[in-house]
């Protein structure tokens, strides 16, 4: 009997993490979690079904974490401080090199299959249908740190041998999102039993997904031995984000009026953005094969 792939999780005490363990706990692979906090940890369902290995990404001792970790086959590496507060600095000033030095140090050591979750918002603030072909402008600290990253990693497989997956994920939503989000500040308002949430015009085009279908997405793409590179993570279906208020709140049987215009749009997002799906949908094709 074939010995089973170990799969690294790192974040997995976050919002998408939690939700791509749950979904590989329907592969056939053994599971190594990680994230900072073990009592946090516990609270999750996955927590007895997988190996779990505490690590502050953020104090590396210089020790062998590809032999820490098991040496697993293959690393999801979700993790990342700080959202989402997109302008802060230091998701260029400290994210970036611990996530770096993190992932090199596996790397060095023996790690041979990477697939890291960057953002659409390393697309900057160009408008449309974008493509992973087009070029990444990002403004925020946020995109820039992760676009970074990435460039930095593309430039470590010229001294080591690896293979890399880059996931850029638009939106996503679902139960736990954070509170900072609009569903989620929705949620909160419904919670409050105010009859009125405000929020902008809404003509905003955005690309929303639900965060199990991300989760899905992000594990059958990670378990792929086919397509490399960049790979935008969406629906490919462009909706506004008064529709998709309008729809939560019909879903979910709310009473509350929206009070449109009540906040400007945000100067780091294009009014109308979404995502080219094609490559994701041609890696769900061959896994269906």
């Amino acid at each position: 009997m074939p010995k089973k792939e170990t799969v690294l999780v790192t974040g997995s005490t976050g919002f998408i993490g939690g939700h791509v363990i749950k979904d590989l706990l329907n592969k056939k692979v053994k599971i190594v979690a990680t994230s900072q906090n073990r009592n946090k940890a516990k609270k999750y369902e996955w927590f007895g079904k997988t190996e779990y290995v505490p690590l502050d990404i953020g104090r590396l001792d210089g020790s062998n974490l590809y032999d820490y970790f098991q040496k697993p086959d293959r690393l999801i590496h979700l993790s990342w401080e700080g959202l989402p507060n997109y302008r802060e600095l230091y998701h260029f000033e400290r994210n970036l090199p611990d996530n770096y030095n993190f992932l090199k140090n596996l790397i060095q050591n023996g790690l041979s299959d990477l697939t890291v979750v960057g953002t659409c918002f390393e697309y900057g603030i160009q408008s449309g249908r974008l493509s992973e072909t087009d070029e990444s402008k990002p403004v925020t600290s946020y995109g820039l740190a992760k676009d970074t990253l990435r460039k930095f990693l593309e430039q470590l497989k010229r001294q080591y041998d690896f293979k890399l997956r880059w996931v850029r994920p638009f939106y996503v939503y679902g139960d736990n999102q954070n509170e900072n989000s609009v569903l989620g500040q929705l949620e909160k308002a419904a919670k409050n039993r105010d009859k009125v949430f405000n929020m902008s015009l809404g003509e905003q085009l955005r690309d929303y997904l639900p965060v199990e279908k991300m989760a899905e997405y992000i594990s059958i793409i990670s378990l792929q031995d086919k397509i490399y590179g960049i790979i935008n993570c969406c629906s490919g279906e462009p909706i506004s984000v008064r529709r998709f208020a309008e729809n939560y709140i019909k879903e979910k049987g709310i009473k509350i009026k929206l009070n449109l215009g009540y906040y400007p749009y945000l100067d780091y997002e294009p009014l109308a953005f979404w995502g080219d799906n094609m490559k994701l949908l041609k890696i769900i094709n061959n896994n269906k094969d």
